[in-house]
């Protein structure tokens, strides 16, 4: 892939502070440390907006879109004389953020700014291109908070947008954030294409380890049959090391059911649940570490505390959601307790609480349109699951899969 002539902050060829904030690299005493880390937004506005300058810019964004002092991008751009803001793009949940999974806004103006708010959820292709089209706009910018998961439809909405902006012939700019649960590896089995829909287009790891900005450079670069004019900016101060908390950026919920960043860091794997008749804690305070269903004792909490897996401990929980699967009933079942999240896999974990839940419960059954194939990227982990196989042997089934993932996930990556 080759950045476009306008890819300066992206490549690091910018003059003077701008290029020496970007390169700066941290010792490698202070990888574990608090580091001020400068968003691709930050970065944008610090340097006048000249990236964007003299063109008509809309940008896909939802709550998270917010700088250090916790204002929104739209509101601060809107505001600001050196950038031409002309619409806004919403995803699923909205631009504001007020709508379930599965939901969004609708066409709006934005009372705030009166800006269109045009939604873009569940659009894609020449739909979305007409969109893009319809708004005025010669720049697409895309900043939302990712959760780093496969399945979290943000990173979707980004493809599609870069499809989009191909085929209505605007340019696409990524400001970059920081994975919320590190980019030191990618976990976990890889999509295969024939399992592509929204919660996976093409074939990547269910837990990816990047950054937007480093997906959207994976995109163009390897399946975008004509690739976007792309242009990234990407922060300072980031190591992929780093969880969220050590960036001393403020937390917005990036969905309504991805409240902490603790819910980040369980979420590539206990999300599995969706694909079961089992509640994966949606309608609680914390959804995704608490999982359950009717009849469930204590038995699946003894199970998986069994195992020994690394960084993380089972509590027998009982809790009655709100909404979702098994609204205003009792359930019972486990809530996740990371105590080590260093050496804590997601992914391993999510498959090993699949295998205890079946063999302790005898309820347990995956939902009747099989979307845990949609979540895993193939038919592997339900049929190896059913045919009684172990954690080790279905975490084994996709190694070599997920090894030729991250050879080519490794030439696309922006930060040490």
């Amino acid at each position: 892939m080759s950045l476009s002539r306008r890819g300066l902050l992206a490549a690091g060829g910018a003059a003077g502070a701008l290029a020496a904030t970007a390169s700066a690299a941290l010792p490698a005493a202070a990888q574990g440390r608090r580091s001020r880390v400068r968003t691709g937004f930050e970065r944008l506005a610090a340097d006048g907006y000249r990236l964007l300058s003299g063109e008509r810019v809309g940008v896909v964004t939802n709550p998270t879109g917010i700088t250090r002092d916790a204002r929104h991008l739209v509101d601060v751009m809107h505001g600001d004389d050196r950038v031409d803001l002309v619409a806004v793009f919403g995803p699923e949940h909205g631009f504001r953020g007020t709508a379930q999974a599965g939901g969004s806004e609708g066409r709006y103006d934005d009372p705030a700014t009166g800006l269109p708010v045009y939604d873009t959820y569940l659009k894609s292709g020449q739909p979305l291109a007409d969109i893009f089209t319809a708004s005025g706009v010669d720049t697409v910018v895309f900043d939302i908070q990712d959760a780093g998961a496969r399945f979290y439809t943000y990173i979707w909405t980004l493809y599609d947008c870069m499809v989009a902006a191909v085929l209505s012939g605007k340019r696409f700019v990524v400001l970059d954030r920081p994975n919320p649960v590190t980019g030191r590896a990618a976990l976990g089995p890889v999509l295969e294409k024939a399992f592509a829909s929204f919660v996976g287009r093409e074939p990547i790891a269910q837990a990816h380890g990047m950054t937007v900005a480093e997906l959207a450079r994976l995109f163009n670069g390897e399946f975008l049959t004509t690739p976007a004019e792309l242009d990234v900016v990407r922060m300072s101060g980031w190591r992929r090391t780093s969880f969220y908390d050590a960036t001393e950026l403020p937390w917005v919920p990036p969905s309504p059911n991805m409240p902490t960043p603790e819910t980040a860091l369980v979420y590539s794997g206990t999300c599995l649940f969706e694909g079961t008749n089992l509640s994966e804690g949606r309608g609680t305070t914390r959804p995704f570490e608490l999982l359950g269903a009717e009849g469930i004792d204590r038995a699946w909490a003894e199970a998986a505390n069994a195992l020994g897996l690394p960084g993380v401990r089972f509590r027998e929980a009982y809790f009655a959601p709100t909404f979702s699967k098994f609204q205003g009933k009792t359930v019972g079942g486990v809530q996740l307790h990371v105590h080590d999240r260093e050496v804590f896999d997601p992914v391993r974990t999510g498959i090993a609480l699949l295998v205890t839940a079946k063999r302790s419960w005898s309820g347990f059954a995956w939902r009747p349109d099989n979307w845990i194939d949609k979540l895993t990227g193939s038919t592997r982990v339900r049929t190896m699951i059913d045919a009684g196989a172990g954690t080790d042997e279905v975490v084994g089934a996709w190694q070599q899969d997920l090894a030729a993932f991250r050879a080519v996930r490794r030439q696309y990556l922006l930060y040490r």
